[in-house]
């Protein structure tokens, strides 16, 4: 009995054995040739995988439930023909190591999104991916390099003999032409080139008003429409919609030729700025692309610089002067959604008396014990609720019914996989690189570590004191509330995407409990309303979304005929 138990023993031991996985071999090489460049380069390097075939697998890179993997690393002065390899150490999403990903048939593509030398004016040195005219987006920035696409097979063995070569560069991206009614302005900044180290510059898109040129003597109120960088003035149209357009399903809104409706109220919007009734205003986009993101936030930063104060002394007092704006407080209205959203309201609150009114529609976080689903606070980590026996990630993405398809781990690791030290020019990193002091290497500091979640209580201190909106306000409003009375207007859907209404409701509490002066504005939800809802009540949030540029006149009009001063020109730009 005891040889059987002993040769039954062996025999488990060798089938365990037998059955243990080895690790795969998960290498690939990456090279760039020296026709798409001489020079050694400076970036992050990308490798990416798709098992879909409908496009590159560049233009397939998310955190939803359609992800494909990808995987990245730092390169410094890569030279041409220089072989960077990639293997199972190297991190990725949403598979962490290269290893993991399953057999099968997959398209392989790399691109090298580059990265240039600044030496800012705080004495540190960085390497930023500066914008080339595409709004900070690394899978289409001109000069980035990349492969085509090929397929390729992985094994029950891994991935072996694969090498990638970068012959392909991303092109130049031609300028909007002006029209009749759409300008196009670029200024160098002074401020932000003394803090970048280099030429910086700011630019707008301008819509004029009907009759700009035929009344020399008008001028005109100022709209500034905040938001993503904008690649021209959106939502005008002079002509009806095409009518060979084949539509298009949006799936986002389950509707059906939602590129036709699209054309159609920007046609719409044309006739009504030619309306009669319609009030002549200047409308502006803003282009402020950083090295961080397709903008800045609007803002002064410690790693970005005086943005906040470029836009607001430099780049709008210079399309008032060119444009024949008011070029007074009273007659600036800030307004936009999402980011522009944060934007209006905290330029607003930044310069009380050179806006007056802010229309901010779902926006980024403004009372950060709701930074999303997390207390900065108070929790200890970003990524995981607090529980001793169990691991229940925190949501980052939802839909209306409250289906949830995204963490915020998901989001924080796709950022790290396409750039360290918050240079993954999306949403998360953008806001530690416009809220939080600049660290000793001269790179935001994080407000938790990227891989385990762990948040820095001393950074949110930081941004407590300098980008809480709800808590700045509530610190100031003995200085502020005058200056703001009737200027806040807020909107937000109440199951919006990113959860975005709990900060808003925090703020509803503080601005309804104002008495000395009462904040005498706006706080308004929509109804199982998503991202990114602005406060019409009668339309669908695909289409109300549409409408921006005329749905706040009215409250606009009201504003200025409440509060202009005495002997303000409200004439002479309410010509038919």
């Amino acid at each position: 009995m005891k040889q059987l138990y002993v040769l039954l023993l062996l025999c488990s031991l060798i089938f365990i054995g037998c059955n243990t996985n080895p690790k795969k071999s998960a290498t690939v090489s990456v090279s760039f040739s020296n026709t798409v460049s001489e020079k050694a380069l400076d970036g992050r390097l990308l490798l990416m995988f798709s098992t879909d075939d409908t496009k590159e697998p560049r233009f397939q890179i998310n955190a939803g439930l359609n992800a494909q993997p990808i995987f990245g690393l730092n390169v410094e002065a890569m030279q041409p023909s220089q072989e960077i390899v990639f293997d199972e150490t190297i991190f990725g999403f949403p598979y962490e190591s290269m290893s993991d990903l399953p057999p099968g048939t997959y398209n392989v593509q790399a691109l090298l999104h580059t990265y240039e030398t600044f030496n800012l004016a705080t004495g540190h040195t960085v390497k930023l991916p500066m914008d080339n005219g595409e709004g900070q987006q690394w899978n289409r920035s001109p000069g980035n390099l990349y492969s085509k696409p090929f397929k390729i097979t992985i094994g029950e063995n891994g991935i072996t003999n694969v090498n990638v070569v970068m012959n392909e560069i991303i092109p130049e991206i031609e300028e909007p032409a002006d029209t009749e009614w759409i300008k196009h302005i670029k200024i160098k900044s002074e401020k932000l080139s003394e803090f970048w180290g280099r030429d910086m510059y700011l630019g707008a898109h301008v819509l004029l008003p009907k009759g700009f040129n035929e009344h020399p003597e008008a001028k005109y109120p100022l709209m500034i429409f905040h938001g993503h960088f904008p690649s021209d003035f959106g939502g005008f149209r002079t002509t009806p919609p095409d009518p060979n357009l084949e539509p298009d399903f949006a799936a986002r809104f389950n509707v059906e030729g939602y590129n036709i409706m699209q054309q159609q109220e920007a046609y719409d919007f044309y006739k009504r700025w030619n309306d009669p009734g319609f009030p002549r205003f200047i409308i502006i986009e803003i282009k402020h692309p950083t090295p961080y993101y397709d903008d800045s936030y609007a803002v002064n930063s410690a790693s970005q610089g005086p943005y906040g104060d470029a836009i607001t002394y430099e780049l709008i007092p210079h399309i008032e002067k060119e444009f024949r704006g008011m070029g007074e407080g009273w007659s600036r209205f800030l307004y936009g959604g999402s980011t522009g959203g944060w934007e209006a309201l905290a330029v607003q609150v930044k310069y009380p008396e050179e806006y007056n009114g802010c229309f901010a529609a779902c926006p980024d976080p403004i009372d950060f014990r709701a930074y999303c689903l997390s207390n900065i606070y108070e929790d200890e980590n970003a990524y995981f609720y607090n529980s001793e026996h169990k691991t229940t990630e925190i949501p980052g993405h939802r839909n209306y019914l409250g289906k949830v398809d995204i963490s915020v781990k998901d989001y924080n690791y796709l950022e790290y996989v396409l750039g360290t030290k918050s240079r993954s020019g999306q949403q998360w990193d953008i806001w530690e690189a416009t809220y939080s002091p600049q660290g000793e290497d001269g790179y935001p500091e994080r407000l938790w570590d990227k891989k385990t979640g762990k948040i820095n209580h001393s950074v949110a201190e930081f941004w407590k004191e300098n980008y809480d909106l709800r808590h700045i306000l509530e610190r100031d409003w003995d200085k502020l509330g005058d200056k703001l009375k009737g200027k806040i207007h807020i909107y937000c859907g109440d199951m919006d995407n990113y959860y975005l209404n709990n900060a808003v409701y925090l703020m509803e509490d503080f601005l309804e409990s104002t008495t000395d002066p009462y904040y005498a504005g706006e706080v308004d939800y929509g109804d199982r309303a998503e991202h990114c809802w602005n406060g019409d009540q009668e339309n669908p949030n695909h289409i109300s979304r549409l409408r921006y540029n005329s749905m706040y006149v009215p409250k606009i009009m009201k504003r200025i005929q409440e509060s202009a001063p005495a002997g303000a020109d409200l004439t002479s730009w309410r010509y038919q």
